[in-house]
């Protein structure tokens, strides 16, 4: 089509101006007694013509030729080939692949009628993208499926690449869905959903699979194991899990639990029984097993394979677990609530090598009065003192504020015998400590370390006993005995550790302890020489009576330091664990299990036998891989620990971390850390098609998901879209933005002056 256009410069206003403009100029000229009217006529003729001329071009004049070209589109296609799509889900028990392989097959000529008008692009994708042959309408996939991960998102965003500066029409994508990818390729699918979307590109999807799960097909899973990472020898080791099943109803199913041997093979330790009574049923597990040697140890839970099973990588689950030796059990009973006891709480249970009981006893007033009795008290539920104070249970005893009416005289008996067979007992300062929680007519009258007065009992009804109590501020120092136990040696020097007691805030009261017990050691008095801590052996144990219980101004005044050591010094002399207590190298990680590809990162130090850490150590870590290389890693220094990371974890199975420490006093150090990257399938052990998701990012993008039986009509759809594909070409040929009409305008005023300039008129 050609049409003519005029643009006038400044539109028609302007070209009204210059027509009135050049008509008041064509009458001027040279004066009529100088031409002649023939002369007169012809020089009229040419500024005529040239002003003639200036309108044209002032009009700007245009041929405009337009044509309707069809325009080069694309459609992408985009099959799913990773291993999920094996899953016989289907009517019949066809696989997800085996219905995308059908669909295309059906669309045969649909995608051939479709390639002759765009352009067909085919991709298969699992972790990357693979380009497919379209011939003849048939799209060419792999025979089957055998990618081990499904990286949705980072396929769609891999096209946009790969098809940039085109005009995409659709991308058809046929999926189960389900976005199962490691770092790098594990890109969101909405993320790139959102790209396609401010590209204009609908995304239509056809989902493939059943979203109930595995639908017929048989699995039996463990999803989760929880245990303890750490246990102390002899030490019950509690270990939950969680089994799945489907298509096992009425079935019973055996789990084990097995644990490493010294040797290094597993051997079952722990079996149960449980029965399926619906599909997809998720059975909690608990199985208990008890360590006897110290160590790194491994553990798993399997539940043994079961005929038809789909796969059966996922009936197991293992992880590692650390056995230590020398551990201090410790049991800590305490009456009303106070804040000394949450702050030794918090010193004790920070300390790796100490494993703490603690349960709260307290008074019921109301019981009393109903028993017609001064006291009665509310024991928890899961404590047995007969069981607690057994020999050999615990290593120390701590009591705090508790009144000798909580225990029967049979119970302190027994804790009088378990402290005589190397147990330790502490004694912590109350209102109804020592004398006045009348020990004094107990079995533990010849245990403490102090002589008590039979008259200084103080009976709940009654006001407390200033007479029992010396109030603060009260300033504990250590006695010159005292400075040679392990538990008032804050600092190494002598000098030093005097200066720290100094400066440690003074106590805000203690009890009156009365005498020492004849053989009994003062390690701790006040500036009147009142004593505060007294210890003493009895039989095979050892006993500290502690006036005190506001050492947790220590903590609140910046000594939190020599606070946790205090308490810890002190567990590990009752428990005889100072004289015998080593340097300790150890290694923290944030879990023992990880999945491939996971960054691995952890903590290593050392620690003096008090728990604190030794500065200006030197430290290696090397890594041994399943392969059997070892690789060292990395480490950065840290302000008590140092740190370090690494990649190396694409490779399932046993790992061990390796550490050694360089003491400044040259003594070397070395322990081992093992954990487990676990065996992960990706695409099978989370089955279920996820339509949801396919569904969602077709809208993002204006497109649609649709079952894979309308396919073809989607195809037919997209082909009635050719004429608008169509593009309208414009063409412009100005008709005085040219040579010749300048050279006649040029030639029109060059004659005319020519002819002025002859005849005499210029």
């Amino acid at each position: 089509m050609v049409r003519l256009t005029w643009e006038p410069v400044g539109g028609w206003l302007g070209l009204a101006a210059l027509v009135l403009g050049l008509l008041a100029l064509l009458p001027w000229g040279p004066p009529r007694s100088k031409t002649a009217g023939q002369r007169r006529w012809l020089l009229f003729g040419l500024r005529l013509g040239s002003f003639g001329l200036l309108v044209f071009a002032w009009l700007r004049p245009t041929l405009v030729y337009t044509q309707l070209k069809p325009q080069q589109a694309t459609v992408v296609l985009l099959a799913d080939k990773s291993r999920s799509m094996s899953i016989p889900d289907g009517i019949g028990g066809q696989t997800r692949y085996q219905i995308l392989q059908q669909t295309l097959a059906e669309a045969k000529g649909s995608l051939r009628s479709l390639a002759e008008q765009f352009e067909l692009k085919a991709y298969a994708f699992d972790a990357q993208l693979q380009p497919l042959q379209v011939l003849d309408g048939e799209v060419v996939v792999p025979g089957t499926p055998d990618g081990n991960q499904t990286a949705l998102g980072a396929a769609l965003d891999s096209l946009l690449q790969h098809e940039a500066g085109k005009r995409i029409v659709a991308v058809l994508l046929l999926s189960d869905g389900v976005q199962q990818a490691r770092p790098p390729r594990d890109l969101p699918v909405q993320t790139a959903a959102a790209r396609l979307k401010s590209q204009g590109i609908p995304l239509y999807t056809f989902p493939i699979g059943q979203s109930r799960g595995l639908g017929q097909a048989q699995d039996v899973r463990l999803s989760s194991l929880r245990c303890n990472p750490t246990v102390f020898v002899k030490n019950e080791l509690s270990v939950a899990a969680e089994l799945e099943a489907y298509g096992y109803v009425n079935k019973t199913l055996v789990v084990q639990m097995l644990f490493e041997t010294l040797s290094g093979q597993l051997e079952e330790v722990a079996r149960k029984e449980v029965e399926v009574q619906a599909p997809g049923q998720r059975i909690p597990l608990e199985l208990v097993y008890v360590p006897e040697t110290p160590g790194d140890y491994k553990l798993m839970v399997r539940v043994e394979p079961q005929p038809g099973e789909l796969i059966t990588t996922n009936n197991e689950m293992a992880t590692f677990v650390q056995v230590l030796k020398g551990g201090i059990n410790v049991l800590y009973l305490e009456g009303q609530i106070r804040v000394e006891s949450r702050f030794i709480l918090q010193a004790l249970q920070e300390a790796s090598n100490v494993q703490m009981d603690f349960y709260r006893i307290v008074r019921d007033p109301k019981g009393a009065i109903e028993r017609g009795s001064t006291a009665a008290f509310v024991r928890p539920a899961n404590l047995d003192l007969a069981d607690a104070f057994r020999p050999g249970k615990y290593d120390v005893y701590i009591l705090g504020d508790l009144d000798s009416g909580v225990f029967r005289p049979e119970e302190l008996a027994q804790l009088a015998e378990a402290v005589s067979q190397r147990a330790g007992l502490l004694m912590l300062g109350g209102f109804h400590s020592f004398a006045p929680g009348g020990y004094d007519q107990t079995p533990l009258a010849k245990l403490l370390p102090i002589i008590m007065d039979r008259f200084a009992r103080q009976r709940f009804e009654e006001k407390i006993r200033e007479d029992m109590h010396l109030p603060g501020p009260i300033r504990m120092l250590p006695t010159p005995v005292g400075q040679r136990a392990s538990p008032m040696r804050l600092a190494a020097d002598p000098e030093d550790n005097r200066r720290l007691w100094f400066q440690l805030p003074p106590l805000e009261g203690i009890n009156r302890l009365g005498s020492p017990a004849p053989g009994a050691l003062v390690w701790a008095t006040d500036e009147a020489n009142h004593p505060i801590l007294v210890a003493h052996a009895f039989g095979g144990g050892r006993v500290l009576a502690f006036a005190g219980d506001s050492t947790w101004r220590w903590w609140m005044r910046g000594f939190q330091a020599e606070h946790k050591r205090f308490w810890r010094q002190v567990i590990l002399w009752l428990a005889q664990a100072d004289e015998a207590a080593q340097s300790d190298l150890w290694i923290k990680l944030p879990q023992r299990r990880f999945a491939p590809g996971d960054r691995v990162e952890f903590q290593l130090g050392v620690n003096d036998p008090a728990g604190q850490p030794i500065r200006h150590a030197q430290f290696r870590a090397d890594l041994l891989l399943p392969n059997g290389h070892s690789e060292q890693v990395p480490l950065v220094s840290g302000e008590t620990a140092w740190q370090g990371a690494f990649l190396q974890t694409e490779e399932p199975g046993d790992y061990t971390l390796r550490a050694t420490a360089q003491l400044p006093d040259g003594q070397e150090l070395t322990t081992t850390a093992r954990f487990l990257v676990y065996e992960q399938d990706l695409e099978l052990d989370l089955a279920p098609a996820d339509i949801g998701t396919m569904e969602t990012i077709a809208a993002m993008t204006g497109g649609q998901a649709l079952p894979p039986e309308q396919f073809p009509s989607l195809l037919e759809k997209l082909l009635r879209q050719t004429s608008t594909l169509q593009v309208e070409q414009v063409r412009k040929q100005p008709l005085w933005d040219t040579w010749p009409v300048f050279m006649l305008f040029v030639g029109l005023l060059g004659v005319e002056w020519y002819l002025r300039k002859r005849w005499g008129l210029v």
